[in-house]
């Protein structure tokens, strides 16, 4: 791996942090030493990094916000790949075009400003652009999937292409990209609609203080661990009835708050996490042969 990094640093790829703990760049505030992230400066260094990787067979894998990864506690041999400088945001008339890196609330609140419309469900989500369109992140009834016009990927053979809405293949927490792992997300074209600033405001303030009233904020946690299985049977009502709120793993705790969020309460590790994740989705299985879908990533389990 020493060679890797040579020429990584030989060809000014970007910042290289080496051997730092993934705790610090997920959301979960759990998870283990990773042997290096790695910020290329912009498309060009990227595909060179890419070519690097294939050349010395390097584990890899692209880190937004770590808002829905779930890492295990040992080390991560390989590199993490963040987009950070990818962070185009330009409007044009009622178009955005952001990159990858850009984080999502950021490009959700310059549309508001602007008196656009489409990405309030948007102003709670932690992740960034990629991971939003990787995840066709949602809420309140709407997601990426509404919005999204075209997407500029960086294929697995390295040749930069534009996929249209209807190619992303957009569905419910679902994309494209998950079925294509090795393709990254480079840059999203979202068509918005014209609208009354002061109503947007509102709507998303409203919703802020929803969001504050149900959902344990004051903790480390990745969201919703599991997808809705339908409208009838929401995957918190189902543990809550179980009576599984308050439930503890080592530090790990379903909130008391909303039986959906599994919560880092007291310094737990990445293991309390998953286990807890596994006995909530057996227990769903057993009592309602409901196969509950984890909605979060486990990376670095295997």
């Amino acid at each position: 791996m020493n060679d890797f990094f040579k020429e990584v640093s030989n060809n000014n790829i970007g910042k290289v942090v080496r051997d730092v703990f993934i705790s610090k760049y997920t959301t979960y505030k759990v998870g283990g030493l990773v042997r290096a992230i790695i910020y290329p400066k912009n498309i060009d260094m990227l595909v060179l990094l890419c070519k690097l990787i294939k050349k010395y067979n390097i584990k890899y894998k692209v880190l937004g916000n770590g808002s829905n990864l779930l890492f295990s506690d040992k080390t991560y041999e390989g590199v993490l790949i963040k987009l950070d400088e990818f962070n185009k945001i330009e409007f044009i008339n009622n178009k955005v075009i952001c990159g990858s890196g850009v984080p999502l609330m950021k490009v959700a609140r310059e549309a508001i400003k602007k008196g656009l419309a489409g990405l309030e469900f948007a102003t709670g989500i932690p992740g960034t652009i990629g991971g939003a369109i990787y995840m066709n992140a949602g809420a309140y009834k709407s997601d990426m999937g509404y919005i999204t016009r075209s997407v500029k990927v960086l294929t697995d053979d390295l040749k930069i292409i534009t996929l249209t809405n209807e190619e992303m293949n957009f569905h419910y927490r679902s994309s494209f990209l998950q079925e294509h792992k090795n393709y990254i997300c480079l840059e999203a074209t979202l068509k918005l609609e014209h609208g009354d600033k002061s109503i947007l405001e509102q709507v998303v303030k409203d919703r802020k203080e929803r969001r504050t009233k149900t959902q344990p904020l004051n903790y480390p946690s990745a969201g919703s661990v599991f997808r809705n299985p339908d409208n009838e049977h929401p995957a918190g009502k189902l543990i809550e009835d179980l009576g599984l709120k308050g439930l503890t793993k080592g530090g790990a705790e379903i909130s008391t708050v909303h039986a959906n969020f599994i919560i880092n309460k007291n310094q737990a590790s990445a293991k309390d996490i998953h286990d807890l994740i596994l006995f909530v989705k057996d227990a769903v299985k057993e009592k309602y042969n409901i196969d509950l879908k984890v909605e979060q990533e486990f990376v670095n389990w295997e």
